[in-house]
């Protein structure tokens, strides 16, 4: 034994531990084991996992490592159910257990395993709440005694290995989630980015031929079975589909939408063929309880040859194909046509030049008013980019967001957005005196799970002096359900800068209560379709009740977007809305406009008679 204490190996241990993820953990633990080995004076270490789905012990490191293995390995995986009483017991055990020399099936497997005739063995179970998770183990070619301090330190080692091994499993189940559909077990949409993209790239075997899925009426399913049952129908068809096309990529990409990319190459002919047999696959009733059910499904059929299509364009046809599918009734097969791929074509020119637009500082940012309906004056301005296409004329973003997300480029525009809005909002407070202006700037699903975006925000917020008060992110529901797990990190990075967050468009998802909940937002907007017929529409009206009503609750505060009426603002205030805008203040205008309003005293209409107020600040 060197001449350390156990609270100091204890401490040297856990400097090695804790910084080993999945790809070192294993070097790690190797090097601890040959650390204790020396300072215990025994002649073997091991450490091993408990795998209870298979019911086995799993060997993860050793030292000294053996030379010379046996294959099998008697010693590799040690099944519970067919192990002596001292590998069967590593099953369950909750305390350390001591062995000494005398004859036994465990020292039989040691003897054929290391060809060691006589061994003693101190094992310490690796222990996650009421599940052994493994054991750290110490193997004396002859008789060693334990101390219950020595074995105390070895219990906190197991800790330490223990948390180790948790962490190196949660890592392997996230890598397995970013390729994988957590409800089917099939590839993701990220999986086949990655497929087709190996598959068009030039001089690969084609045609590259693929079907697209989508489950007809599926919605039938969730209403009158509910939801479970849909999730069930889901599950259920994508085995099948993976049963029968077990050499191909299958591939779920939400929802009730699959995708089977053929791995031989294949014409439009043939996948059409193939199309038919994944029709006949999907329509066979599937057991749901007690109710069969079936349900037919649209395919569209989309073929190109490496190195003449990208991957988008490849996805969009089939896109296309599946939609006409559908429009048809359902239950058709369609291959991407020429019409369909002169639609293709125009996306792609689209797409061309957007990339220009942005590359060149192209694009320009407009601004709404956001106007306290108390007062009429501004409190803040929303940014909305715009595209002047040099053909097709000033584009709003309705026209080419989609074609920026699906060609990588939203991150690059949602960054240049952000710079010029910040920047702009440094101009303006600097020429205003009083409260300052707030900035609301809308981020693409692509930025929030993006590692750097809350780094790039703060960079902004420095650059130009703003506080993180005065900026303020909306998020749609879109943007939140895309990766819900990696959108909460970005969330919570953000609140740390003091930046807002506003949920846009509330009130036209499913899970718009839910997200109240779950995320950390400060400000609700209502959706214009909510407030477009506001004082005509009865429904409309007890809507925007119910969400004021259910913000409030929240802490939150609100602000109602498409207000083009007097008589909208004047409810909407009376309802206990605050905030407003709208084209009965002003349409989206460019940055001088802006500038002229402040300059005329941040007046954008005349206060409205207030009968209900809520004094907060968005």
């Amino acid at each position: 034994m060197d001449g350390r204490s156990l609270e100091q190996l204890v401490t040297d241990v856990a400097g090695r531990l804790m910084p080993a993820d999945s790809t070192t953990s294993v070097a790690a633990a190797t090097e601890v084991l040959r650390d204790l080995v020396e300072y215990f004076g025994v002649d073997v270490s091991f450490l091993r996992r408990n795998d209870h789905t298979i019911g086995a012990t799993v060997l993860v490191a050793e030292w000294p490592q053996r030379q010379d293995v046996p294959d099998p390995d008697p010693l590799g995986v040690v099944y519970f159910r067919d192990a002596d009483p001292v590998f069967a017991a590593a099953e369950n055990a909750r305390e350390a257990v001591i062995i000494r020399p005398e004859p036994s099936g465990y020292q039989d497997r040691i003897r054929s395993g290391a060809g060691v005739v006589e061994t003693s063995m101190a094992a310490v179970p690796l222990l996650s709440g009421p599940v052994t998770t493994g054991v750290l183990g110490f193997i004396k070619f002859g008789d060693r005694e334990w101390s219950t301090r020595e074995i105390n330190a070895l219990n906190a080692i197991a800790t330490l290995f223990a948390q180790l091994q948790a962490r190196v499993a949660a890592e392997g189940r996230l890598r397995y989630l970013a390729d994988h559909d957590e409800l089917t077990g099939l590839s993701n949409r990220r999986m086949l980015l990655g497929e087709l993209e190996r598959r068009l790239q030039p001089g690969e075997s084609g045609p590259v031929a693929l079907l697209f899925l989508d489950v007809d009426r599926l919605k039938v399913v969730n209403d009158l079975l509910g939801h479970n049952a849909g999730d069930a129908f889901i599950h259920e068809l994508g085995n099948r589909l993976e049963g029968r096309f077990p050499d191909d990529v299958v591939v779920r990409l939400g929802g009730d939408e699959f995708v089977i990319v053929m791995s031989e190459p294949m014409d439009a002919n043939a996948a059409e063929v193939v199309a038919r047999e994944a029709q006949l696959v999907a329509s066979t009733p599937i057991s749901l309880g007690t109710e069969e059910v079936g349900r037919s499904v649209s395919i569209g059929i989309a073929v190109a040859k490496p190195g003449e299509c990208s991957v988008g364009e490849l996805l969009r046809c089939a896109d296309e194909a599946v939609l006409t599918a559908k429009s048809d009734g359902g239950n058709a097969v369609v291959v991407c046509s020429d019409e369909m791929r002169a639609a293709n074509d125009d996306h792609a020119e689209m797409e061309m030049h957007l990339r220009a637009a942005i590359r060149d500082g192209q694009l320009e940012v407009y601004y709404q008013p956001v106007v306290d309906l108390e007062s009429g004056a501004i409190s803040g301005v929303e940014a909305l980019v715009r595209w002047n296409h040099p053909v097709r004329g000033v584009l709003q973003p309705d026209s080419f967001i989609d074609i920026a997300e699906a060609a990588n480029l939203s991150g690059e525009l949602g960054r240049q957005v952000l710079r010029e809005a910040c920047r702009q909002l440094a101009q303006w407070n600097a020429m205003i005196s009083g409260t300052p202006l707030f900035m609301c700037v809308n981020v693409s699903p692509a930025q929030l799970i993006t590692s750097d975006f809350v780094d790039s925000v703060a960079i902004e917020l420095e650059t130009y002096g703003l506080s993180g008060g005065s900026l303020c992110i909306e998020i749609t529901e879109r943007a939140v359900m895309h990766d819900l797990a990696h959108v909460l990190v970005t969330l919570r990075g953000l609140e740390e800068l003091g930046v807002r967050i506003a949920l846009d468009d509330f009130g036209t998802g499913y899970s718009s209560l839910a997200q109240l909940k779950v995320l950390p937002v400060d400000t609700v907007k209502i959706d214009r379709g909510f407030v477009h017929e506001l004082g005509v529409d009865h429904d409309d009206l007890a809507i925007v009740h119910s969400i004021v009503g259910l913000a409030d609750s929240f802490g939150l505060d609100v602000v109602a977007e498409g207000v083009d009426s007097g008589r909208a603002a004047q409810i909407l205030l009376d309802l206990g809305c605050r905030y407003a805008q709208g084209f009965l203040f002003s349409p989206p205008v460019k940055s001088d406009r802006i500038a002229a309003m402040l300059r005329a005293g941040r007046r954008s209409s005349p206060p409205l008679r207030v009968t209900t107020l809520t004094p907060s600040h968005p």
